[in-house]
């Protein structure tokens, strides 16, 4: 059963989607301990369109036919309603056109065998390498979406503050123990990029991994790709990325905006030139945003005589009252607030959204900063796709010199 497109197979070969010529595949498997029930397979079509298929077992075995724009990676399951745990039975492919089949067994879909992709080959060579680590980090993923599925559960019972903050507390203490492995495991994905340049699963994790370097370090990552997977599905879609983070990195013109603020109020960009502005994007439910907030107030009373203004972008469109919350909470009201832009509709259907703050600038991670000097260019960038809060110190440090005596709000 094919719920985007139902095209006869014969017809496959002439299929696009957004200009992406489509070459049909067929998937054959087996399923061990399962003789009923139905298979799914998600899998991207263009940058911004995932096709889900499905097929009904009969006797452990199935059959999925479809099309592809290329070597992409995509994920067999078998209940969309526990996708995104780390407890769900699936497991991650490398599908290509052409003939392919693939064994798994109920319960134990990770150890499954795709065999007919190349690509497959080089996934499974380094899912050895993350083994490792992912042994370890298996523990405390559990730990965080049993965490959270509480705290959600608490959110929805309108439990108050006093009951949801140690639940809160639990999780950011989790995802500080998570941390080690993640950087564990982007050091051998970087290891593999490095030494795969003509490997589509290199692009695939670049494609992911290149909003959070530094404009100059994800073009030379994206310039040793081979000229073929340059210009795959991921190959562009790096390129389109690197793009983004050009518009708001040192060396572009920064985007000028006019948003309504907090306070009902008409703010412009525009209207603070002759001014550094530091753009502080971040959001109510993001802890790393939050716990840097005292020492971004410490800053703003180092520099705010000196000419420093700060616009936090807050990434909470669709919950403002979390968002005024978190600014009271927080006494960060002392400087300008507005909130992204962000038009979920339009996300979904891959529309255009002018009104978008984040668009403009390349913001993919919270929290980011991003400093304009008073001729609205940018000068730096800190967090997602930049450098550290170290460097954004030293950077006002040189532009300001010594501020007023620091001070903790």
């Amino acid at each position: 059963m094919n719920t985007a497109f139902m095209l006869p197979v014969a017809f496959l070969l002439h299929v696009t989607v957004q200009g992406q010529a489509l070459q049909p595949f067929t998937l054959t498997g087996t399923v061990k301990g399962m003789p009923t029930g139905t298979i799914y397979l998600s899998y991207p079509v263009s940058e911004d369109q995932y096709q889900q298929d499905s097929a009904v077992l009969q006797n452990g075995r199935f059959t999925i036919k479809g099309a592809l724009p290329g070597p992409v990676s995509g994920v067999i399951y078998r209940d969309k309603n526990l996708i995104m745990s780390p407890t769900a039975d699936l497991m991650n492919v490398f599908l290509q056109p052409g003939q392919m089949t693939v064994t798994l067994e109920k319960g134990h879909f990770p150890e499954g065998h795709l065999q007919g992709s190349a690509p497959q080959e080089e996934l499974d060579a380094l899912e050895k390498e993350r083994a490792p680590v992912n042994r370890q980090l298996r523990p405390l993923s559990i730990a965080f979406d049993e965490g959270n599925n509480a705290y959600i559960a608490a959110m929805r019972a309108k439990k108050d503050e006093a009951f949801l903050k140690p639940l809160k507390a639990s999780l950011d203490s989790i995802k500080e123990n998570m941390e080690p492995f993640y950087e564990a495991m982007d050091q051998v994905d970087s290891s593999f990029i490095s030494q795969h340049p003509a490997s589509y699963v290199s692009a695939y994790l670049l494609r992911y991994k290149v909003s959070g370097m530094p404009l100059r370090q994800g073009e030379a990552a994206y310039a040793k790709l081979s000229p073929d997977i340059r210009q795959s599905l991921y190959g562009k879609a790096i390129r389109t990325e690197l793009d983004g983070l050009r518009k708001g990195s040192p060396g572009s013109v920064a985007y000028t905006f006019t948003k309504t603020d907090i306070n009902g109020q008409e703010l412009s960009l525009a209207a603070l030139k002759g001014k550094y502005v530091l753009l502080d994007f971040w959001a109510s439910w993001c802890g790393p945003c939050r716990k840097g907030n005292p020492h971004l107030k410490n800053l703003y009373h180092q520099y705010k005589d000196k000419g420093l203004e700060i616009i936090g972008i807050s990434d909470d469109d669709r919950a403002a009252a979390a968002w005024k919350k978190a600014v009271a909470e927080d006494g960060i009201g002392i400087w300008k607030h507005v909130l992204r832009g962000l038009d979920m509709d339009k996300r979904r259907t891959g529309q255009p959204n002018p009104e978008d703050i984040s668009d403009h600038y390349g913001i993919h991670s919270l929290p980011t900063k991003i400093l304009i000097d008073p001729n609205g260019n940018i000068i730096g960038r800190y967090g997602g796709g930049g450098e550290d809060d170290d460097a954004m110190d030293k950077k006002l440090a040189a532009l300001f010199g010594p501020g007023h005596n620091s001070k903790e709000d």
